[in-house]
């Protein structure tokens, strides 16, 4: 008799029997439901198809004969379905019954392979079928499975007729309806198969669709799929998902992992909008985090599942899986660790943590890959990126031996090896290394570097000729774009260009700097069809300064900047936001030195106020967060005006170091101009800009640089906003055809900097604090006056070893004008508040002395040249043409390729490295309040020089974790080392003696800078004019023993008191450079015309007895006390020492081409009366000083000559 308490029982235990695959116990438990449910004949026929169907499957993979096994289970699974379809027609009380029997016909249609039957038998949702049904919550599990599998059958039967559309349209419409199936509880046996049949089934097709372009990135819910896989993966923990083949019949889960990192991958790097599809709700953290935590979470999942399953290959065998992967890898680090992405978007950590952990999945790449160049060429690349050169370089040098072997193998034997890296990547990864050689190393990088570019050479015209001849046939070679020949032969360039600078020998530099511009011209050539490189046009333009040919320099980089840009995608991802302009401020300064050394100082202050001005609005550079507002810049302040900005970063917050110092740079240039133009004085009111820009650009560094900032008046650090593209180039005919500008007579203003006016409270505070003062005095109190004539003020400033630098200013007012000046009209002070400042001339209001409209632009002659040195001198515009054929310059591009990654220095690092910047910043301005005849205020700004130096000094000797930095060792991205500074320190300190008229403590000053370093130009220099002073005896010895009368002291040189004869003068000041011509004496020192030479503390001699330096009839010397001059074999060696040393400085790269060193080997050849090579000294100093430019070009290769 039917019983419904059992029959409710035994209807249970047949669906748990299905849900958990128990088919052998479904039999018994049909005869039971039919004995005590007679009326539930359509469940019980169900269950018995999908028993008899599942069986069948068992059977067909069980036996060696699928094939014939199939064909019978077939036929048994087929004699259900007359009894099934007849059932589903008359059964009307239970839905779920109902249901769960037509997803049971159309499972057998589909076991039998006859998918078009399947399609047309299989229902929709549960919900969609039956709408009506008012508890959806409370469908049993089976009904659920049965709902999962109609989902994937339709899905599949679709997909096997070819439409993928149709099929993701079924799998997407299921996801709603089935997504509690993964997520309420763990999950029992056909759940779990046919839940991952689906979903693998899905991710595969849709990932196979992203691939072919069919399914787009864009759709928010492109990536449901893949997160509800995410999600059904989370929810099985306990469970056997550790890789592998889920069931029978799904596709291995790692090849699932591989497509959602694919996607994921694609996303980050076309910068597509994050899909919010399925997504967990994070309103905390923005896009990029969340595409981050996400890209992060899948990498590390499918990293484990494929070092897992991967094996270490035989040496006869490939694993392009996992290369595949670190390829991927590797692209998605190239865009996180780009300047497109901040450090906050990374999450923690940020790039530090980023990029070690990329280091890691490249070491456990190595583990599963046998001698692969492309995982060695990665950590090459990773490596430099977190600043560890050295192993960076240990892994390139592993790299090139794997790949020179690898060639030489494949080009013997033929056959091609797929983990050797294509020709292309191998000129490029060299190409990259020597880039990096030459930017932050040193002279033993630069020599590795020239020994790879010899070696890139060799193989690119060995390409290059097997490509010119494919009759030949070279089957182990694969084809070379032509922008990696121009990469490789700008690297090739940039090599000799840096050893030219490094080079001990002096007579091969002009051969070596003539190969670099070869180099640098081959790599613009328009054969290599596509847009230049910045980078080479910078490295060509700045040795084509070097080698004075300042006409097609200027032409090249103004063509350069004129040139239309070319368009290319995704740059600002990797590059960052204003990566254009950010990467031609380089170019801009170059350009400004170069038109400086052409005197046309207008144009030259203007083309710094391009760099600034091209990105339109201050505020985007500067932004307005971390601003103190008490030495906010003026143009800052009215960015701020520019009603209701949301206050943020601004563009110098997201560069790095080396932009960030070039943007400094400039200023130091825009006040060299400034001096050049109007004279220390002007200089000095202008310098504390530098101490002003400084913390915005690097932060506080010395808490003594925030407390003197905060009493100084400050100062703009950027120019006034103005188009200035027409007026620094004018139209190509100008450029051609047009006489040199005169400053005094441009309609222009020339370029300007807005200054805030100095208070009465900040004008006290200055006087109290112990940064240097701004106000110029005379001896009476009064200001000085600022004008100059021109001849003082450019021989006194050339003279100097410490260049100048600033824009001009206005004052405050801004529309205030000067009227035009008449004759001798002297230039007033500008009396703001109460206080008087000096402030530039106006353009129209500069003296007459400033008008260079007169003066030949052509170089001065001379009859012979150096034998070891070769002169290049810029003969005009038509000697620039003809240099610029076979130089394409109509299209320029920033980068045509990232050439080295974003490199992440530590925070030691940075702090050093700034802190060295600043000690350049110090020793600029006491060299502005020097020459400013300001000394108290110059010694001032040296102690804080040395103070900054001291303090380095200390931290690097007791710092022990880097091996590669010390005292003496710069160490990988420094510019000098702690002893060049010192010498930097010294050697202004000797100048600042100099300028005080103390010789001797001048002299004392200078061998303690080159006792720190042998070779500094400007220490050697200041030390051999003493020397040669001492042996021309235009410097007398001290006294040996101090006179007893103290009160004497005001007639002593350096303290020791010495009575001076009565026909001594007071000493005058010692200029560099002499205003008069040097003579070139034909009589020994002591002779009747050496008396009437001028030079530094020259005395004059008249009623002067000769010098004695024996007792006569004796022979000896006399005794100290009675000595009135030096013994002769004293002043010979002075002379010597001289002469040893300017003659070792001007063949090193640092000297070879300074105009003060070789000034003074002139004067050492005069003394030894080496009349010709005094002469050939002497004429190439009119060389150099004719192309000199308003600053070294050392300040404008922030990073060698690589941009």
């Amino acid at each position: 008799m039917p019983d419904a308490a059992k029959a409710a029982q035994y209807i249970a235990q047949l669906n748990d029997a299905r849900c958990e695959e128990s088919w052998d116990a479904v039999p018994e438990l049909i005869r039971k439901v039919r004995k005590h449910a007679p009326d539930r004949v359509c469940l019980t026929l169900t269950a018995e198809a999908e028993a008899a169907t599942a069986k069948s499957g068992q059977k067909a993979t069980s036996v060696d004969r699928p094939s014939t096994v199939s064909a019978i289970a077939g036929l048994e699974v087929s004699g259900h379905l007359p009894n099934l379809l007849a059932a589903i027609e008359t059964e009307q009380t239970y839905p779920e019954h109902r249901f769960q029997a037509k997803v049971c016909v159309g499972w057998v249609h589909w076991v039998l392979r006859e998918y078009d039957l399947a399609l047309t038998r299989l229902p929709d949702n549960f919900d969609q079928e039956y709408p009506s049904y008012d508890n959806l919550d409370g469908l049993s599990e089976w009904t659920k499975v049965c709902a999962l599998k109609a989902a994937y059958l339709r899905a599949n039967c679709l997909a096997r007729d070819g439409k993928r559309t149709g099929a993701l349209e079924a799998f997407e419409s299921a996801l709603p309806s089935l997504s509690d199936v993964w997520t309420t509880r763990p999950a029992r046996q056909q759940l779990r198969y046919w839940a991952e049949l689906f979903l693998t089934e899905y991710c595969m097709l849709a990932g196979q669709a992203m691939r072919e372009g069919e399914k787009s990135l864009t759709d928010p819910n492109c990536l449901a799929c893949f997160r509800t896989w995410s999600k059904y993966w989370a929810s099985s923990k306990g469970a056997p998902l550790a890789g592998g083949y889920g069931f029978r019949g799904s596709v291995p889960r790692r090849q699932v992992w591989s497509e959602y990192y694919y996607a994921l991958s694609e996303i980050l790097q076309r910068d597509f909008p994050f899909p919010t599809g399925h997504a967990a709700v994070n309103n905390e953290a923005s896009a990029k985090n969340q595409l981050r935590a996400e890209l992060k979470k899948v990498e590390t999942i499918y990293q484990g599942l494929l070092f897992t399953e991967t094996r270490f290959p035989k040496a006869n065998e490939e694993r392009a899986e996992v290369e595949d992967f670190v390829s991927r890898v590797m692209q998605n680090w190239a865009i996180l660790n780009g300047r497109g992405w901040k450090e906050q978007d990374l999450g923690a950590g940020g790039r530090e943590s980023l990029s070690h952990g990329v280091l890691d999945t490249l070491y456990g790449a190595a583990t599963k890959t046998f001698h692969s160049t492309a995982v060695l060429r990665h950590l090459f690349t990773v490596h430099l990126a977190v600043a560890e050169f050295d192993l960076a370089f240990m892994s390139f040098g592993s790299y090139l031996d794997l790949i020179r072997k690898g060639k030489a193998r494949v080009e013997k034997t033929g056959h091609h090896e797929p983990a050797l890296d294509d020709d292309a990547t191998m000129l490029e990864t060299i190409a990259a290394c020597i880039a990096a050689l030459c930017r932050y190393g040193g002279r033993e990088a630069a020599e590795k570097a020239r020994n790879l570019a010899n070696e890139l050479e060799l193989l690119v015209e060995k390409f290059r000729q097997v490509f010119s001849a494919p009759e030949d046939g070279f089957a182990s070679h694969t084809v070379v774009p032509p922008n990696t020949f121009a990469l490789s032969w700008q690297s090739i360039g940039l090599a000799h260009a840096q050893w030219a600078r490094m080079t001990y020998d002096s007579e091969s530099r002009t051969q070596i700097q003539e190969k670099a511009i070869q180099a640098l011209r081959k790599s613009l050539s328009p054969e290599f069809g596509r847009a230049v490189d910045i980078r080479g046009v910078f490295a060509l333009g700045l040795l084509y300064a070097e080698q004075r040919k300042l006409s097609i320099a200027i032409e090249l980089v103004k063509t350069a900047l004129l040139a239309d840009k070319a368009v290319e995608e995704n740059q600002d991802l990797r590059n960052g936001p204003y990566w254009r302009e950010r990467s031609l401020i380089p170019l801009w300064h170059l350009l400004a030195l170069l038109l400086s050394a052409r005197q046309d100082y207008v144009m030259a202050a203007r083309a710094c106020e391009g760099a600034i001005e091209q990105f339109k609005d201050p505020y985007i550079l500067f932004g307005g967060k971390h601003l103190n507002g008490n030495y906010r810049s003026d143009h800052l302040n009215e960015a701020e005006g520019e009603e209701e900005k949301s206050t943020g970063d601004g563009l110098v917050d997201e560069m790095d170091d080396y932009e960030k110092e070039s943007i400094l740079e400039i200023k130091m240039t825009q006040l060299a101009i400034l001096e050049l133009v109007e004279g220390p004085t002007v200089a000095v009111n202008a310098s504390t800009e530098l101490l002003t820009l400084f913390p915005r650009l690097f932060g506080d560094v010395e808490q003594k640089l925030e407390l003197a900032l905060k009493a100084e008046p400050p100062k703009s650090s950027a120019a006034t906003l103005r188009s200035i593209r027409g007026s620094v180039f004018g139209s190509r005919s100008e450029r051609t055809s047009r006489p040199r500008q005169s400053v005094a007579n441009t309609n222009e203003k020339l370029a300007t900097i807005p200054s805030r006016p100095q208070t009465t409270q900040t004008a006290q505070s200055v006087a109290t604090t112990t940064a240097p003062a701004i106000q110029v005095t005379n001896e009476n109190g009064d200001l000085r006056s600022s004008r100059r004539s021109r001849k003082s003020e450019s021989i006194k400033g050339r003279s100097e070893s410490s260049r100048r630098g600033s824009l001009r200013k206005r004052d405050s007012s801004g529309s205030r004008r000067r009227a035009l000046s008449t004759g001798g009209a002297q230039h007033q002070p500008t009396v703001v508040d109460g206080e008087r400042f000096y402030t530039p001339f106006d353009d129209i209001n500069l003296p007459q002395c400033f008008n260079f409209s007169t003066q030949s632009n052509g170089a001065t002659s001379r009859p012979a040249t150096l034998k070891h040195t070769e002169s290049h001198i810029s003969n005009g515009s038509s000697q620039s043409n003809g240099e610029l054929v076979g130089i394409s310059v109509a299209e320029v591009e920033s980068f045509a390729r990232l050439l080295l990654p974003f490199v992440q220095f530590t925070q030691d690092h940075n702090k050093r490295r700034r802190r060295a910047v600043l000690v350049g910043v110090w020793l600029a301005i006491a060299g502005f309040y020097r020459r400013a005849g300001l000394l108290d205020d110059a010694q001032k700004a040296c102690a804080e020089a040395q103070k900054i130096v001291q303090g380095l000094e200390i931290d690097v000797s007791s710092d022990t974790t880097s091996g590669s930095v010390s005292v003496r060792q710069a160490g990988w991205g420094h510019k000098k080392s702690i002893e060049e500074l010192l010498a930097d320190v010294w050697a202004e300190k000797g100048n600042l003696s100099v300028a005080r008229e103390k010789p001797y403590q001048a002299r004392a000053d200078f061998e303690t800078a080159l006792t720190h370093y042998p070779d500094h130009v400007a220490a050697t220099v200041g030390l051999s004019n003493i020397l040669m002073d001492v042996y021309s005896e235009k410097l007398l010895p001290p006294p040996a023993v101090p006179g007893l009368d103290m009160a004497a002291s005001a007639a002593t040189i350096d303290g020791n008191p010495l009575p001076p004869p009565p026909s001594i003068k007071t000493l005058p000041r010692y200029p560099h450079l002499p205003s008069v011509p040097l003579g070139l004496a034909t009589t020994p020192p002591g002779g009747p015309t050496a008396e009437t030479k001028s030079g530094p503390f020259a005395k004059e001699k008249l009623f002067q007895p000769p010098p004695q330096t024996v007792i006569p009839g004796t022979g000896e010397l006399p005794p100290p006390h009675k000595a009135t001059s030096l013994p002769l074999i004293d002043r010979l060696a002075a002379r010597d020492r001289a002469y040893i040393l300017l003659s070792g400085l001007t063949k090193l790269g640092t000297g070879w081409n300074h105009s003060e060193a070789w000034f003074a080997l002139a004067r050492a050849y005069e003394e030894s009366d080496q009349l010709d090579k005094a002469k050939d000294a002497l004429w190439w100093c009119v060389e150099l000083e004719d192309a000199r430019g308003a600053r070294e070009w050392e300040s404008v290769r922030v990073g060698g000559y690589v941009l």
